[in-house]
């Protein structure tokens, strides 16, 4: 049985368009390229080590 949500832009849901696939139109693409690039999207894991914490200096 097909899944009805797979042919729905993540976004909007509205339908996808085959030249912006998996998304329905090119701001929909844009939109999630700048979730990545920013701080929309975020990957779970454990937190950073920061250098300055344990005391060592930054690069430079």
């Amino acid at each position: 049985m097909p899944n009805p949500t797979a042919d729905r832009c993540p976004l909007c849901a509205r339908p996808t368009a085959p030249d912006h696939a998996p998304f329905c139109s090119r701001g929909c693409r844009d939109r999630d390229l700048l979730n990545w690039l920013g701080d929309g999207y975020r990957l779970p894991g454990p937190p950073a080590e920061n250098p300055l914490d344990r005391g060592e200096e930054p690069p430079l």
